[in-house]
């Protein structure tokens, strides 16, 4: 691990994080729909390969290849009972490409079910799914916790509570995914910036985003800049955080296909770093040429 801890080195200034995991993968010829998580197992050298590409291309950290491997997402696939070898393996294949120097978060994402009463998933069900995530993290050698695209504010708390319960000293980032809403931006389920800012920020994290979601380039600067108003309204010590995907999908051939250009891209992360956002990084349909970009950009 890295001599400075994660709390310092992020406490610093600019950090950036890599860029988009699954479409990686898909352009390395995997097949759309597999579970990507499992690939730690099947295909190490495959997810290694992309974690230095981001290395290489001046991510300080990168995410490991865990974001689907709790209990409830893994069991779609039907590899319930692997999930602690999964998830350690995920973390001992970025810890192994960051080396002494760089860092590695360990991925929670969510569970793609819901809580009482809208669904039938218990809490305490829930906690310690992801608890038994998070202890593998850790045991694979994670630098600390990155919980993201999380759209209910009830289940991104019970994440919370669960990593900070067996982490330790360890940070935690927390990241809902949100969409414009007429004037405003609000989740999936309804969470508006505000309200999901006031209940991560009072869960004691160490910083607070957003990633994910439909908007252009410039609604992700729109975002950033409502996003760090409101964070700052409640605290000067946290820090925000941003995972814009590459713009808006297109569909063709019946496929996702995301257009923005690394410079564009650049540009728009120039734009949320001048927000206030000090962690920046990419998701869907980003690339080591997108955070290559953004580094140029932003690091000179």
């Amino acid at each position: 691990m890295a001599g400075v801890s994660l709390t310092e080195r992020i406490k610093q200034g600019l950090f950036l994080l890599d860029g988009a995991m699954g479409t990686q993968l898909i352009a390395r010829g995997i097949e759309a729909g597999k579970c990507n998580d499992y690939l730690n197992i099947e295909l190490p050298d495959v997810v290694s390969d992309i974690h230095r590409s981001y290395f290489e291309a001046g991510s300080d950290a990168v995410i490991t290849n865990t974001f689907g491997a709790n209990k409830y997402a893994l069991e779609r696939h039907g590899f319930a009972q692997e999930t602690i070898k999964i998830n350690k393996a995920g973390a001992q294949i970025a810890r192994s490409a960051a080396g002494q120097n760089r860092y590695v978060l360990g991925d929670i994402g969510p569970s793609g079910d819901f809580l009482e009463p809208l669904g039938s998933l218990k809490a305490e069900d829930l906690k310690e799914a992801f608890i038994r995530q998070a202890n593998a993290l850790l045991d694979g050698g994670v630098d600390g916790f990155i919980i993201e695209t999380m759209t209910a504010i009830e289940e991104v708390a019970v994440a919370i509570e669960a990593v900070k319960s067996i982490g330790g000293d360890l940070p935690v980032f927390a990241s809902m995914s949100f969409d414009k809403a007429g004037d405003d931006f609000k989740t999936m389920m309804g969470v508006d910036i505000e309200a999901a800012v006031a209940k991560i920020v009072s869960l004691g994290v160490c910083a607070v985003g957003f990633n994910c979601g439909t908007a252009s380039l410039d609604g992700y600067v729109e975002l950033a800049e409502k996003f760090v108003s409101a964070v700052r309204a409640l605290s000067d010590d946290v820090i925000v955080s941003a995972e814009p995907n590459a713009g808006k999908p297109e569909l063709v051939d019946n496929q996702a296909v995301y257009k923005v250009s690394p410079e564009d891209f650049a540009s728009a992360m120039e734009k949320i770093h001048a927000a206030g956002v000090n962690i920046i990084g990419g998701c869907c349909g980003t690339s080591p040429a997108h955070i290559r970009a953004t580094t140029e950009k932003l690091k000179g």
